[in-house]
This record gives C-alpha cells, sequence and structure tokens, in this order.
C-alpha cells in the first residue's frame, strides 16, 4: 500500500511538472488539444467537435426553403457513390440542378438540419466578406496594404503584403499547414485561446504576392483586416451580410477562440448543414445575386473563380478551381472532404460532408476523392430520362 502511494505521489508530482512546463514554453494549448481531441479518441479535428469550443451564433431571417426538382430523388445512389459513401463516411450528399434539390441522402445519424463543421469551406465566405467590405467602402481596394489594418506589418516584406495576397493565399509568411503535427501553428491556432497574439507572431520570409501557398493563416489575418476595416465582429458581419440575406433555413455556429478574446476561427469552423452551405455556391454561381438583388459585386465574383497566381491555377479568391474535361468547377473544400463544388454551366451544384476524405491526407492539392463525388453525380443525371 505505502509503494502504491510512493507511486501516485511521484505521478502527481509528475503531472503537476508537466503542467507547469507546459505554461512556462507557452504550449499549453497542448492541454485544450488533449482533453478535446486525443481524450475523444481522434487525431485531429472532427466534425462534432465545435460541441467543444466557445462558439458565438449566427442566427437567420426569414427561410426560403429550397424547392425539390420535380425528380426529386428518382434516381439512387451509383455504386461506386454507395462504396466511397461508405468508406469515408459520408453524412450527407446532395445534388442541386437548376436550383432544386434532385437528390439528397443522410448518413450515420445526420439529417438535412443537423450541424458539422464546415473546416475550411469557411474561407470562402471569409472572402465574400472581403468583397462586401470593398462594395461598402471599408477597404479601398485588394491592393490595400495589410499595414493599414495591422501596423505590426509594416516593415520590410511584410509592408508589401495586401489584402489580395491575403484572400489569393500569396502572404509569403512562415505559417505552416500541418494538421497532424500538435507542435505546428495550425494547431496551436485551433486551440489556444488568444489566436491574435498567434497570428502577430508570424513573419513574413517570401515576398508576397509572388507564388500561391495554401494557408489557414493567411484567411485568418484577413479576418481581422475585415474587422479593423468594419467595426464589426465577423460572426455579425457574416449574419448581415449572408446569412439572412440569402435565406439560410437554420441558424448555425462560427467558433472563437475564447470567450474573452472572441476571435473566430475564421479559416474553418461554421456549423451547419449541406443545404445551408450550398447557399453560398448559388451566390457564386449567379454573379453574386440572389432572387434579383446584387449581394457581391460580379466583377468581384469573377474574380474570385479565375487564378490569381501563375503556380496557383487551383485557387482564385477564396475558391479553389478545378477543370475535369470541358467542365470547370469553382468550390469550397474542408479539411475531412466538406465540398460545396459548382458547376455554373451545366447549373448543378454538389454537395458533399463526412468524417473522412480517404487516405490522401494532402493539403492544399485535390485529392482523388472530389473526382468520384463529381462523376457518380454525373452518372446518377445522365440516369434521369
Amino acid at each position: 500500500m505505502k509503494f502504491i502511494k510512493k507511486v501516485l505521489k511521484w505521478l502527481v508530482i509528475l503531472f503537476g511538472l508537466l503542467i507547469i512546463a507546459l505554461y512556462i514554453t507557452d504550449t499549453d494549448y497542448l492541454i485544450k488539444a488533449v482533453r478535446t481531441i486525443y481524450m475523444q479518441g481522434y487525431t485531429t479535428a472532427y466534425l462534432e467537435d465545435y460541441k467543444k469550443f466557445d462558439n458565438r451564433a449566427i442566427e437567420n431571417g426569414t427561410p426560403q426553403p429550397w424547392p425539390n426538382h420535380k425528380n426529386y430523388n428518382s434516381v439512387k445512389e451509383t455504386k461506386g457513390l454507395d462504396s466511397i459513401n461508405k468508406a469515408n463516411g459520408t453524412i450527407a450528399y446532395v445534388i442541386i440542378k437548376n436550383d432544386s434539390i434532385w437528390f439528397e441522402n443522410y448518413y450515420d445519424g445526420f439529417n438535412e438540419n443537423a450541424q458539422s463543421n464546415s473546416f475550411s469551406m469557411a474561407k470562402s465566405y471569409v472572402s465574400g466578406l472581403l468583397g462586401k467590405a470593398l462594395i461598402e467602402g471599408h477597404i479601398k481596394s485588394l491592393d490595400q496594404p495589410v499595414s493599414d489594418f495591422i501596423p505590426s506589418f509594416n516593415k520590410g516584406l511584410a509592408a508589401k503584403m495586401t489584402v489580395g495576397d491575403l484572400s489569393s493565399m500569396a502572404s509569403g509568411t512562415t505559417w505552416d499547414e500541418k494538421y497532424y503535427s500538435p507542435f505546428s501553428i495550425v494547431t496551436r491556432a485551433y486551440f489556444d485561446d488568444d489566436l491574435e497574439k498567434v497570428m502577430l507572431s508570424l513573419k513574413v520570409a517570401d515576398e508576397p504576392g509572388k507564388s500561391f501557398k495554401y494557408s489557414s493563416g493567411d484567411t485568418q489575418m484577413l479576418a481581422m483586416v475585415i474587422e479593423k476595416a468594419t467595426g464589426k465582429k465577423l460572426y455579425n458581419y457574416l449574419t448581415e451580410s449572408f446569412w439572412k440575406p440569402l435565406g439560410s433555413e437554420n441558424p448555425t455556429l462560427w467558433q472563437v477562440d475564447s470567450k474573452s478574446s472572441d476571435l473566430v476561427k475564421a479559416y474553418c469552423c461554421i456549423a451547419s448543414n449541406a443545404k445551408d452551405f450550398a447557399r453560398f455556391g448559388k451566390l457564386y454561381k449567379d454573379h453574386g445575386k440572389w432572387n434579383g438583388k446584387q449581394i457581391l459585386d460580379s466583377t468581384f465574383v469573377a474574380k474570385s473563380i479565375k487564378p490569381v497566381h501563375l503556380d496557383g491555377s487551383m485557387y482564385g479568391y477564396g475558391w479553389w478551381l478545378k477543370t475535369m474535361g470541358t467542365k470547370n468547377f469553382f468550390m469550397m473544400r474542408g479539411h475531412l472532404g466538406q465540398y460545396v463544388i459548382v458547376e455554373p454551366n451545366d447549373n448543378i451544384i454538389i454537395v458533399r460532408l463526412g468524417h473522412s476524405k480517404g487516405s490522401n491526407k494532402e493539403v492544399g492539392k485535390f485529392t482523388i476523392d472530389i473526382n468520384t463525388y463529381i462523376e457518380e453525380a454525373y452518372k446518377m443525371l445522365n440516369n434521369d430520362k
């Protein structure tokens, strides 16, 4: 018994020293990481982890439900789609044809109104809010220096960084996108309770505006710029600019770093559902119009869905770009295979939400699952007689 007591005593002492060491080395965010992710049996962020964090509510206005297509759910899933849905843990798969719900199905206990984490699909919303700030005159142009809003980036290469560079992922900062490393800055940003402090620690190592490099930090910094420019919290700006005007059927949540700091995790973490996410794809498909009203400038929308940098043909301003055969898609993308995929010429929107994008964990590149979700959707559409 004495031996056991001694062991327990030393374990408590060692645990206490570990906690002290984490605070001394400024890695105490790992405590939250262990509690919210690793102790839940996950190795990275997961669909319903938003319940473990602080959030701000985004209210919806008057709901505008999507109409059902005349051939609604008349075609069954292909074998290929059924296979990848099971393998990758799809929770929602929706095909919208001519602005009507042509097919929808939900899995794993989720339904049409169930919330799940958007992950990086949120980046498209932030870029859209940049477009809104430009329309309203809060930001002069895509070429306005970031230092006009965040003065600490006013020296050296940092002084050349523009708001457009942030939206197009060309800031040149030292941000690294290593999701599975507990010591990377992207992991720190996800769990730290002072996200602004994390962002202000970044350095600009490369010439801004010259090269595409996928960086969640760019979107986070863009959010800080928009808040400084508008004087509004980003979750309120999203509410008034898009969530209510686009007739979202459900309220949503946007994660913040903490109740005290109250800065949204702008690069990720809007908790919503497939059909409400799809509305933003429709807005861009329709050149910034919603029900005949111009919500976003059509010129800004057109720029957003075209490549900005020569080595970044897959990215515009906040939107991913992909060509398959004769078809040109633009899309919102999230960490675990969250997609809103738009083919404007066909007037088709494909939405997929789920637990995984498959075994390929590459960041900043297209994964093979995207091809499958698109190809199987078109096989189903071609079976519609």
